[in-house]
């Protein structure tokens, strides 16, 4: 069954999540990533960023949570950025709730791990999505990130399926708690 709605709506949220009887596993995995230097990030640039990309996460969380409670077990993936390690200009609130997210993840594991909950999060390095296709389009930025990570190119979108399996699988059940990054050795790199 798919259910579609906003993230940032509660409301919605609320109604999507009370048309489902069961839920193993959810992957928040919604964002945006405006570039606008700071000076120029208006509030409700900020407001935006940080409704889709942390509350958004925080109230699927909580949704999910309340399903999974009364089943004794679930796995919660939280799908963040080496930006919640690292910092670029132009994106000060992707940075922030992406770095806030990690904490989110840690005080929902501690909170959630006594009812077989787990959570974690994936800290992808740059891959070419629509949210990063300037990027990836630029030769001068896409040279420098493949100069510069380890394994010496982008992460190709399908690398993110197998950290997520193991995150959601039988074999993590004793991580909780944890930013899997992935990266291509981009953040071990100086």
């Amino acid at each position: 069954m798919a259910l579609a709605f906003d993230v940032t709506d509660a409301a919605a949220v609320r109604a999507g999540f009370a048309q489902i009887e069961r839920l193993d596993i959810l992957i928040n995995n919604a964002g945006i990533i405006p570039r606008k230097p700071v000076l120029e990030t208006t509030d409700e640039d900020w407001q935006s960023v940080i409704d889709s990309n942390l509350t958004s996460y925080f109230r699927l969380s909580r949704e999910a949570a309340r399903l999974m409670v009364p089943q004794g077990r679930g796995r919660i993936i939280m799908v963040s950025s080496i930006m919640g390690l690292l910092a670029r200009p132009t994106i000060p609130g992707y940075v922030t709730s992406k770095s806030a997210l990690h904490g989110l993840t840690r005080a929902l594991a501690v909170e959630l791990a006594p009812h077989g909950i787990t959570v974690n999060a994936l800290a992808p390095g740059f891959v070419p999505t629509d949210a990063t296709a300037a990027l990836h389009a630029d030769a001068k930025f896409n040279e420098w990130i493949s100069g510069r990570a380890p394994l010496g190119r982008w992460c190709a979108p399908e690398e993110l399926a197998g950290p997520a399996v193991f995150l959601a699988s039988d074999a993590a059940s004793y991580v909780t708690g944890h930013v899997l990054v992935v990266d291509g050795g981009l953040t071990a790199a100086l």
